[in-house]
């Protein structure tokens, strides 16, 4: 509820607009029992028709302006509501951006779907009818009761002896309300999270003739789902009817004892009309209680969920002494670097001790088997993670000090799974250019070695290219990627097995392209095969987080290690692949 303060006193000026406007309207809805009350005594005394008449031209009259105060009431506090909707979730978002991916290993991408959308729209309700219906709500009862109490304070005991009993019901309700509402809440989100999955893996599940399973993994979420909504739906059918006959009873109870009081002349029949007028303007608002209610946990709900997110601190951000370097030169150097993952279930020790120097314009190659640490090594770089223990230096400086804005722009990071927008392909290459140059997206394109690919497409570089880039095999995604990172042209290329799903012809002739594009820039290359590696300044040979040979292939080779035994393997699996 702290975080939304500051959201509502941005709008107050509108909230208290919206607030006078209800109470324009709650007092223009007191006169007309009151002019009903004049005109039936009225009639009553036999006055002229003329009289009448005039109350009820007043009532009519008054009864439009009510209809534009409300309007305008309704209009000024729910653009509110959706206006805090827009910008709550637009600050989700930009929260979202900034957050480590060591918080996205823990959370599921439908989960926060369902929180940007489906919990930030519950707020919205939260500030929108629910405040309007908070605001309504009190002041029709005060403006009612004291006019009831001043046409005849018994009959007002006795019309409203049946409310307490409503605070009783809204009282034992709410906290099932709460549970329930969060609960359905939380399912819709595991509801979100198992969808996104599916689709996103439907060749997966199409492959293995798994579409059964999926689906009843999918009833069985839906039908948690569904018997957690009845259950909300059963705990607001009990309260709505209490709600009701409160209302009912206090206007039977009205119309026998104030008819007593008619009939006695303690009472005129303009005062019982009125008096049941007033007693009828609580009934909605008596039976907006639980409506209201619902609104509430659910916005409670929701604002618990958003809070998990919003609590969640980014770990990587600039230093407050942040300081950005004149220009990025290029030289790098890992000072004993450590590297944990410390997550649930995975503490373990992933880099120790990696020690190495690239001067400007030289070419490092990462190699080793499978899981040993060289994409850890890669990620560190951009601060992707932080290092646990030892420093990462650029240009002499520790990357912590340096702006984190200036360090990812000096690096051309290239993963190993190439991710693609549903976008058209200039787009996608051009992603880091604001505005998109075409001649940089074109030359990217070429020097990653798929320009020719592209124009071979109908729509050539506005070819749309689905989500993920779906349409494409993985050897265009990987070097749309590459090219992608060659637009922003940066001063250091850090290439995580970028080129894994193409051949070794074309690995070997993109890799020729790159030292000439990237001359005098640095820059990491992972990669498995070695053959496409060899002319590289430096290879370090990773295996199990350590550094075990480094140095450039001849002395590699000589010293007859780890990478000499690879090179020797390779060899043996292409003599072997062209038999």
């Amino acid at each position: 509820m702290r975080r939304l303060k500051s959201y509502v006193w941005r709008y107050r000026r509108r909230y208290l607009a919206g607030g006078a406007c209800l109470f324009i309207t709650a007092t223009l809805a007191m006169s007309i029992p009151y002019l009903l009350k004049r005109a039936i005594n009225a009639i009553e005394l036999g006055q002229s028709s003329r009289e009448v008449t005039l109350f009820a031209a007043a009532i009519v009259g008054i009864a439009l302006v009510q209809a534009v105060a409300r309007a305008l009431s309704r209009t000024l506090i729910f653009n509110v509501g959706r206006d805090i909707e827009y910008d709550l979730r637009n600050d989700l978002f930009a929260h979202l951006q900034r957050l480590p991916q060591s918080f996205y290993r823990a959370q599921q991408t439908g989960d926060l779907m369902s929180r940007l959308v489906n919990d930030v729209t519950a707020v919205r309700m939260l500030l929108g009818p629910a405040i309007l219906n908070l605001v309504n709500t009190p002041l029709y009862y005060v403006y009612a009761v004291s006019i009831m109490i001043r046409l005849d304070p018994v009959l007002t005991v006795i019309a409203l002896l049946p409310y307490p009993l409503v605070l009783v019901v809204v009282k034992h309700y709410s906290r099932q309300m709460m549970e329930q509402t969060l609960r359905v809440q939380e399912q819709l989100a595991e509801m979100s999270s198992v969808v996104q999955e599916n689709l996103s893996g439907i060749h997966v599940v199409q492959s293995y003739v798994a579409e059964a399973a999926a689906t009843a993994k999918f009833a069985a979420i839906n039908e948690r789902f569904q018997a957690s909504s009845v259950r909300l739906a059963r705990v607001r059918g009990r309260m709505l009817p209490v709600m009701k006959i409160a209302a009912s009873l206090g206007t039977l109870v009205v119309l026998w004892y104030g008819g007593l009081h008619v009939i006695s002349g303690r009472l005129t029949l303009g005062d019982l009309v009125a008096f049941i007028g007033y007693l009828g303007l609580l009934a909605w608002p008596t039976m907006a209680l639980g409506w209201m209610l619902s609104i509430l946990q659910r916005g409670r709900a929701a604002l618990q969920r958003l809070e998990h997110v919003f609590g969640a601190v980014p770990d990587i951000c600039d230093a407050p002494d942040a300081a950005p370097l004149a220009a990025v030169q290029g030289r790098i150097e890992f000072r004993q670097v450590d590297f944990a993952y410390h997550t649930p279930g995975n503490g373990h020790q992933v880099l120790d001790g990696i020690t190495f120097t690239i001067e400007p314009g030289q070419q490092l190659a990462l190699v080793g088997r499978t899981g040993s640490g060289k994409s850890t090594i890669a990620q560190l770089l951009p601060r992707l993670a932080d290092v646990s223990d030892g420093q990462i230096l650029l240009d002499g400086r520790d990357i912590r000090t340096l702006p984190l804005q200036q360090l990812r722009r000096s690096i051309g990071f290239v993963p190993q799974d190439p991710f693609l927008f549903s976008d058209a392909i200039r787009a996608n290459i051009g992603f880091p250019l604001d505005p998109v140059d075409d001649q940089r997206v074109h030359e990217a394109a070429t020097v990653a070695g798929i320009a020719d690919e592209i124009t071979a497409f109908r729509y050539g570089y506005d070819q749309i290219i689905g989500e993920r880039g779906i349409t494409l095999s993985g050897g265009q995604r990987q070097r749309l990627t590459l090219a992608r990172a060659l637009a922003a042209d940066p001063r250091i290329l850090v290439l995580d097995d970028a080129l894994s799903s193409v051949d070794t012809r074309t690995e070997r002739r993109i890799l020729e392209a790159l030292r000439d594009a990237q001359r005098g820039r640095t820059s990491i290359v992972i990669a498995h095969r070695i053959s496409t590696i060899q002319h590289a300044d430096l290879i370090a040979v990773v295996d199990d987080g350590r550094i075990v040979e480094l140095g450039d292939h001849e002395s590699l080779l000589a010293r007859d290690g780890l990478y000499a035994e690879m090179v020797r393997q390779q060899s043996l699996e292409e003599e072997l692949a062209e038999l």
